[in-house]
């Protein structure tokens, strides 16, 4: 049986990262192979998480093999773990890459671990170039890049940013799977009465931490539009800005009573009824390059609206699983207007048509087949 190890977030850490890497793992094991995630003992320096937490409160993931065993600013831990990796010889090791921060540790661990002449590395990239750019990036991100021998992309921006940096990478891009494991869909009746929401009302959904770039403000200027003043708007998921701004965004445009705030990090448990609570989910971003919440809207076939940039149009077909707006206040409230002229009913076939798409078994091929090929010229160390 080959030996695959996963390096990235996992239980006890909470958030869309660790919630992929354990269904990952899940879907490795379910095809054969040995499949452990060696997680982090310490993510990020307290000083560093804009959050409230790290952990999840959640129970842990059945039938899953988690190790937290990675310091992501001890340089004598990352040593450590490369030559455990190098002694552990697994076939495959599949490294996540998010953030410049991790590239110091993941670039080390990755090049020790590479010394086997056994192992092939895997990064899944979800991000080249940060949302929010800091300095060191530019030296940062290829020191991890030229560490792996081959990339999984999952949305074109990517790979392409991924070419700017090293033209000549084995690289394929997979559309981010379905995030299946979040139970199965409940009816809207029972969703509201779960989160203690209205029935029968229009109720839109903003799903996920609230950046900058996810335009939250923006959507919470379109929702000042009168043909709006129908509309409800959930915003579910914890601040990584400073909620002041937009607190008083909402006061100083008078829509208090239009917007319902969750702003609590949403454990795993309870995400399906926020989902299935809502008629859209709204991705109103100024900068994309794929979102986790589309295969999440995916799974529990909701419809989408979401903003022109970066892969969004490409996952949310225009007109069929939902509707693309640009990323300004007018354009959305148009969009959520148009929504609701169509129904949210129209765009359920397509969306049960389109989701076959998304698998976690094609991710795996993916992942297998680029083990397999030799590195590329000029990509060696």
């Amino acid at each position: 049986m080959q030996e695959v190890i996963i390096i990235g977030p996992g239980y006890p850490l909470r958030g869309g990262l660790a919630t992929f890497d354990q269904r990952l793992a899940q879907q490795f094991s379910q095809q054969g192979y040995h499949c452990t995630i060696f997680s982090f003992s310490l993510q990020y320096p307290s000083l560093f998480f804009p959050g409230k937490t790290q952990y999840s409160t959640d129970p842990a993931p059945e039938g899953i093999a988690i190790q937290s065993l990675i310091n992501s600013v001890n340089p004598f831990n990352w040593l450590r773990i490369g030559n455990l990796l190098k002694k552990k010889k697994p076939a495959i090791i599949v490294v996540r890459y998010w953030i410049p921060f991790m590239a110091p540790a993941l670039g080390t661990i990755c090049r020790i671990a590479r010394k086997s002449k056994h192992t092939k590395v895997i990064a899944i990239t979800d991000n080249i170039f940060p949302h929010e750019k800091r300095f060191g990036d530019s030296f940062l991100t290829p020191y991890f890049l030229k560490s792996c021998d081959a990339f999984i992309t999952m949305s074109e921006k990517v790979l392409h940013d991924l070419r700017s940096v090293l033209p000549n990478a084995n690289a394929l891009q997979v559309a981010h799977p379905l995030y299946d494991n979040f139970g199965d869909p409940v009816s809207p009746e029972v969703a509201r009465k779960k989160l203690y929401l209205p029935r029968g009302e229009k109720i839109i959904l903003f799903f996920g931490f609230i950046r900058k770039y996810k335009g939250l403000d923006l959507l919470l200027q379109a929702m000042s539009d009168p043909r709006l003043a129908n509309v409800r708007l959930l915003v579910a998921g914890e601040f990584y800005d400073d909620k002041g701004p937009y607190v008083a965004q909402v006061k100083k445009s008078g829509i208090e009573s239009q917007v319902i705030w969750s702003n609590e990090f949403i454990p795993d448990s309870e995400v399906k009824y926020y989902l299935c609570a809502a008629d859209v989910v709204i991705q109103p971003y100024r900068q994309a390059t794929q979102s986790g919440v589309t295969p999440l809207a995916y799974h529990f076939e909701k419809p989408m609206i979401v903003t022109n940039v970066g892969s969004l149009p490409s996952l949310v077909p225009h007109g069929k699983v939902g509707l693309v707006c640009e990323p300004d206040p007018g354009s959305i409230a148009d969009a959520i207007v148009h929504f609701y002229e169509l129904g949210p009913g129209s765009f359920v076939p397509q969306l049960r048509k389109e989701k076959e798409k998304y698998s976690w078994s094609k991710l795996v091929k993916a992942i297998t087949d680029l083990a397999l090929l030799p590195l590329a010229p000029g990509e060696k160390e």
